[in-house]
């Protein structure tokens, strides 16, 4: 557990300077930062307005799946329709209904957008803002009216004691209503005002701001849109949480770039090289060797990636530390449906043969790049 919350925190400090948390803050919206890169696509960041919209601590929330925010209630389809958006790495804005830590559920209109990297396309972090709606509605067959009643018979349907504001009422205004949700049918869709939906679009360009500002600092520039290099390779979200499930120690390299470098590296192997995720994407594998690697072993796995052929070798290695490790190395090409060597994966630390049937499923997601794999 405590290597995975070293994961998320690393998730949000390689990429934003050290002020950024407390800026994102201080910012009056209710949002999370999500990473999927790391298994089961955890919560990296939540802002104090999440927080206390949700009544879940920080603690509660970090490192954890939104779908702990979910209840028996919330729309299946709906859920649905945003995994398919993180699948495509797109925007998405939908009306979901959400439960708080007491259980009590709640309309909110729910944007998410991706934050790609600069330098390589590719997709670093998922903003999700969460936009309480405002509903009125009937009541025991009364219809409920702000006009004349000074406001004490606004009724927020689904999203009752939820404090949200456009431009019809005041903070100081808006009185607490109790628990009693008699004659209110919280199956029934609660749609989003426009101004709701434009404020929505307004939170996530100002966080994005944000992030892009504070991201300027660590030489690694993320933005609200892709800027993919040519022939660069993009693992997609869907697969990074696929691969994700995979316990074992493991990288993906593309040959097609310069000094072939990795663009995909498993929790497992992190762990057991004490690097960090930003410390290996775009390297070649060389820098696991040291002085006492052998260089024939080297030669040998050199010889099988020009021959697109796998090999298991027996190799000592060094982590971050200096420390050194034998390694049971496994190479393979990770096969096109037409049999070509498309991709290969390295599985470190053990040879593990039933994972590269899963490569070859997931192999489609990658188009028609090369990965291989060299030390």
């Amino acid at each position: 557990m405590e290597s995975h919350l070293a994961l998320i925190e690393q998730s949000f400090n390689s990429y934003y300077s050290i002020w950024a948390r407390e800026v994102l803050d201080e910012l009056p919206e209710s949002f999370t930062i999500t990473d999927a890169c790391i298994s089961d696509h955890p919560i990296v960041f939540a802002s104090s307005a999440f927080l206390k919209m949700s009544g879940y601590s920080k603690d509660e929330v970090i490192g954890q799946n939104g779908r702990i925010f979910q209840g028996p209630k919330t729309n299946r389809t709906s859920v649905m329709e945003i995994r398919e958006a993180i699948r495509e790495e797109r925007a998405l804005q939908i009306s979901l209904l959400n439960y708080r830590k007491d259980g009590t559920p709640f309309w909110m209109l729910f944007h998410m957008s991706p934050v790609f990297g600069k330098e390589d396309g590719r997709v670093i972090h998922f903003v999700a803002v969460q936009v309480p709606i405002l509903r009125r509605n009937r009541l025991n067959g009364s219809s409920l009216s702000e006009e004349g009643s000074g406001f004490r018979e606004i009724v927020f349907g689904s999203c009752r004691r939820e404090v949200c504001l456009d431009s019809l009422v005041d903070l100081g205004r808006v009185l607490a209503l109790d628990s009693d949700t008699r004659g209110l049918n919280i199956e029934e869709p609660c749609e989003a005002s426009e101004a709701e939906k434009r404020k929505a679009t307004f939170a996530i360009n100002h966080i994005l701001s944000v992030l892009t500002q504070y991201s300027e600092s660590t030489g690694k520039l993320v933005c609200g849109k892709r800027c993919k290099l040519p022939g660069a390779t993009v693992i997609s979200s869907s697969l990074n949480i696929s691969l994700g499930r995979i316990q074992q120690s493991f990288v993906l390299t593309d040959p097609q770039l310069s000094d072939m470098p990795i663009v995909y590296a498993s929790d497992a192997f992190l762990k057991l090289t004490g690097y960090a995720r930003g410390e290996v994407l775009g390297r070649n594998c060389r820098f696991l060797s040291g002085v006492e690697t052998d260089s024939s072993v080297l030669e040998k796995i050199k010889k099988s990636i020009q021959a697109e052929q796998a090999c298991t070798v027996r190799i000592l290695n060094y982590r971050k530390n200096k420390s050194t490790f034998w390694n049971l190395l496994h190479i393979s090409p990770v096969r096109n449906a037409t049999g070509k060597d498309d991709q290969a994966s390295a599985l470190l630390g053990k040879s593990c043969f039933s994972n590269q049937d899963l490569m070859c499923r997931w192999s489609a997601e990658l188009g028609h790049s090369k990965l291989g794999v060299s030390n």
